[in-house]
Formats: structure tokens, C-alpha cells, sequence
């Protein structure tokens, strides 16, 4: 007998852990830092020693509430602190302050929408958006043994957990929803989202169940993620490592499991905890937060434009296309660059094509970056030094026919290196309209390509382009293509 096979929904809950872009930790004042020698930057209050009272951070709060208010969250107008009681290593206090409870957390019930890859978006909700603070780092030694890093113990750390039950059933949806959260950090300015760097790290709860039941199977977590595409292959995994199991006659146990990004597998790292093993209570050193709603509305009137809210209005205001516009907005410093163009006169469809074309090929060839907010996210890169208003002029340039578009790559060239405006170059390189001037190149080449000639009135039409292209050598390249193109089909054909 052939056992059918049952069809599985996958659900996917997502929590994303951001280190807060503050210049101190959480409850001191430690310095925040990536790298550096090891348990450098710690003090009586992160490592938690007896008598040490935390201080909360006021900056990393406002950080939390306006990432709540971009992801459309009710505010806790009166927060409190728990404390997370569990012993690893990696915790000096053996309890981590963290927050607790449905409508407790700074930010509670909200959602952000992610394109769902037909032209549409998709709703995904959030559950809360809460503060915390980081652990400490394990490392292994060179020795064999372990040692434990407690400089990242302490630093603000926002959680933003999705929904449940869950929106998200595809690996595909949990990789956008990574790439929509991380970009939205980045507008707000309160991540600098370098998952390589352990910054921004994702755990996927992943569960499948039978199609149409009403009871979720049991999740799985897979701990600290750290790239788009680990958290996509690592979904996929355990959806068919689970239903494998399933299918097998087996049961899926509730656990954290790591991920293997050399083979691409997951592995058993302990049984998972469930709240009561943390034993959750208010932190009892730290006051209760209160907001007024005079301060949650001024963070909102403050908040910037939202990637999505961008990416509609290049869209429908400025005629963009889907594509053309997601490459600009999918880069908070592109897009700031694409909008002072367009400040400064520039055309969008103009602008976008040169930006997304020869600027961008001449960026990623010398390894420079457009502006000195994107170098102070990679300092050991040079600024370039064509502005907005170099681009936009070039662009006026071929616009009113001045110089041709092969002339404005070779403007745009120098322009790179020497930082010149298009203007003075283009000087000796206008564009020739000159219909007397641009009938003597045509006949001279005429009289010098018989054959050409001859194919073309043959029949052989596709012969103009060669003819064409002599007329631009002739004319080094000054001659205007459209008029050369209708001059020369009027005397092939007069």
C-alpha cells in the first residue's frame, strides 16, 4: 500500500535583533564599537557586579519608539523593564534586562508591507518591537579552549518580532521581509545593518503543518543568521527537514538550531526554552518609562520618508519603472543623491539612466562612493568627485542637443577623474546641427563608399549604419546622429 503524501503549509515567525546605532551601551556609559581588544570597553554596570546601578539610555529609547512608529505600531505610553533570567556564559548579570508581556513593550501591534513579487505588497504584522540589551561574545581561542568577549555586553539592542500567527509561508517572503526591515533601520538611521558583522541578525521560527489544520506544527529556531541568503536556504531546509520527519512517522521537537553556511544544513544546539523557564519579572533598578503624547507625535512629524512610501512616489510621480526604481531606493545614499539631481533641475528618467549606467559601472570599477555620509559606512573608500550638479548638467547638455550621447560618455569620463563641469569640456565638443555642414560629410563619405552605396540602393538597407558611422568619424564625433541618420537615407534615396 502507497502511503499519499500530505501537502504542508510552511508558517515562518521572524525575530530580527538590531544593535542601536548609540555612541554608548545600554545602562552605562561604555563606548560602542565593532572589534577592538577584547573586554576593553566594559565597567561595574554591564558586567553587573554588586552594588552596580544601571542608567538607562534616553537616545537608544527615542531610537525604539520611531522605529515603532515606522512600522505602524501602537506605543506603550507607560513601559517597564523585566529582567530574562537564564546562565550562559555570554551573560555577566546571569539575567538579561530585556521587555516582557503583550502591549508592555515600547512598540506593540503593527506591520510593514513587502513586495509579494507580482507587482503588489503584502502585509506582514508585527507583534512588538522591544528593547534589550546585548550578550557578550564567545570565541574560540587558538589554544583549543573558549574565551568569552564582554565588550558587545550591554549594547541597545531592538527586537522586532513579527506576527502570530505568522504571514509568512515562503522562504521567499522571510528573505524580503529581512530585506524591507533592514532597509527601513537604515532610513531611520538607527542600524547600520551590517549582518556580517553581527550588527543585525535574524532567527526564523519555522513550523509546517498539514494544509487547512487549525494547529500549527511544532517551531523550530534557527539562531543568528547573518545574510539574506542563509536565512532563505535555512527556511527552506527545515521545512523539508520537518516534513521529512513527518512523512517519516516522526515528531519534530521544539529546539534552537544552528546553521551551517558551508553545507548548508542545520544542527541541533539545545532544547528550546519556553517564558516560564525565563522566570520574567520587572527589573526592579529601573524606574518605569512614561511618554507624553506631545513627544510621541513629535517623533513621528519627524520620522523621514519610508522606502516604500519612495519607491511609490518615483513611481507614479516621477514616471520611473519598477525596476529603475527599486535600484534607487533599495540605497539610502543613491536615493538622497537621485533626489538633490532632481532638486537641481535634473530630469529623473535622465538622471536614473546615467546614474544606474556609467556611474554607477565607473563607482564599482574605482571602488568610490557618492557621498561622505556613505563613506562614514565605509571610511577606507574615496568620495567622488562628480556632484549632482556635474550629473545634471550633463544631462541638460544631450537633453538640448548640445553634444551627442557618445560625447557625454567622453565627457563624463574626464569629469570623473578631473571633477570639471560638463559645461567647459563640451566647449570644444558641441554638438554639430549644421544641416549644409553635416550634407558635405554625408556626400563626401558617399563618394568614398560606392559599394555601400550601391548595396544600400540594392536593396541591402541595413548598409546605413556602416555609412553613418563613417559621417561620425568624419565629424569626430561632434556630428548630430539623428540628422546624420536623415540626411543620409534623403541622399541614398534622392
Amino acid at each position: 500500500m502507497v502511503r499519499a503524501m500530505t501537502n504542508y503549509l510552511p508558517s515562518v515567525g521572524m525575530e530580527v535583533h538590531a544593535e542601536l546605532l548609540t555612541r554608548s551601551k545600554m545602562f552605562c556609559r561604555c563606548a560602542v564599537a565593532f572589534g577592538g581588544e577584547p573586554n576593553t570597553r566594559i565597567c561595574p554596570v554591564c558586567m553587573g557586579l554588586p552594588g552596580a546601578l544601571p542608567v538607562p539610555n534616553r537616545r537608544a529609547i527615542e531610537m525604539v519608539i520611531r522605529t515603532a512608529l515606522a512600522l505602524n505600531c501602537k506605543i506603550a505610553y507607560n513601559s517597564v523593564f523585566h529582567r530574562k533570567n537564564y546562565f550562559y556564559p555570554d551573560l555577566p548579570k546571569g539575567f538579561q534586562v530585556s521587555q516582557y508581556g503583550e502591549t508592555n513593550p515600547i512598540g506593540y501591534h503593527g506591520f510593514i508591507e513587502i513586495p509579494d513579487g507580482k507587482g503588489g505588497l503584502k502585509q506582514i504584522s508585527i507583534r512588538r518591537v522591544h528593547l534589550e540589551e546585548d550578550t557578550g561574545k564567545l570565541m574560540h581561542l587558538p589554544s583549543g579552549g573558549s574565551g568569552i568577549d564582554y565588550n558587545r555586553a550591554g549594547v541597545p539592542l531592538m527586537e522586532v518580532v513579527s506576527g502570530f500567527p505568522p504571514d509568512i509561508h515562503h522562504s521567499d517572503e522571510a528573505k524580503e521581509y529581512l530585506v524591507q526591515l533592514r532597509l527601513l533601520l537604515l532610513y531611520l538611521g538607527v542600524c547600520d545593518g551590517k549582518l556580517e558583522q553581527g550588527s543585525m541578525r535574524c532567527e526564523p521560527n519555522i513550523s509546517v503543518a498539514p494544509e487547512g489544520s487549525e494547529k500549527l506544527g511544532t517551531k523550530t529556531e534557527l539562531k543568528n543568521l547573518n545574510s539574506f541568503r542563509s536565512v532563505q536556504l535555512g527556511v527552506q531546509f527545515e521545512v523539508r527537514r520537518q516534513i521529512a520527519v513527518y512523512e517519516g512517522g516522526g515528531t519534530v521537537a521544539q529546539e534552537t538550531r544552528g546553521w551551517n553556511d558551508g553545507n548548508e544544513t542545520s544542527y541541533l544546539m539545545r532544547t528550546k526554552e519556553s517564558e516560564q523557564d525565563y522566570r520574567y519579572f520587572p527589573c526592579p533598578d529601573l524606574a518605569p518609562m512614561a511618554f507624553s503624547e506631545e513627544e510621541i507625535e513629535r517623533m513621528r512629524s519627524e520620522l523621514p520618508e519610508l522606502p516604500m512610501a519612495k519607491l511609490h512616489r518615483y513611481q507614479s510621480e516621477l514616471q520611473l519603472n519598477d525596476k529603475d526604481a527599486r535600484r534607487l531606493v533599495e540605497d539610502r545614499h543613491w536615493a538622497a543623491y537621485f533626489e538633490e539631481c532632481i532638486q537641481h533641475g535634473g530630469d529623473p528618467k535622465q538622471v536614473c539612466n546615467w546614474m544606474i549606467s556609467e556611474f554607477a559601472k565607473s563607482l564599482n570599477e574605482t571602488g568610490q562612493v557618492i557621498s561622505d555620509h556613505a563613506k562614514d559606512d565605509d571610511p577606507e573608500r574615496d568620495v567622488t568627485k562628480v556632484s549632482p550638479v556635474h550629473l545634471v548638467e550633463l544631462t541638460q547638455l544631450v537633453t538640448s542637443g548640445k553634444i551627442s550621447s557618445r560625447t557625454a560618455k567622453d565627457i563624463f569620463a574626464e569629469v570623473f577623474q578631473s571633477g570639471a563641469m560638463p559645461s567647459r569640456l563640451a566647449e570644444n565638443s558641441q554638438q554639430i546641427s549644421d544641416g549644409d555642414q553635416i550634407v558635405g560629410w554625408v556626400r563626401q563619405v558617399m563618394d568614398a563608399n560606392g559599394d555601400a552605396v550601391a548595396k544600400y540602393r540594392g536593396g541591402q538597407q541595413n548598409v546605413i549604419g556602416f555609412l553613418v558611422g563613417q559621417v561620425m568619424k568624419s565629424s569626430q564625433g561632434r556630428a548630430n546622429p539623428q540628422l546624420v541618420q536623415e540626411i543620409m537615407k534623403k541622399e541614398l534615396e534622392g
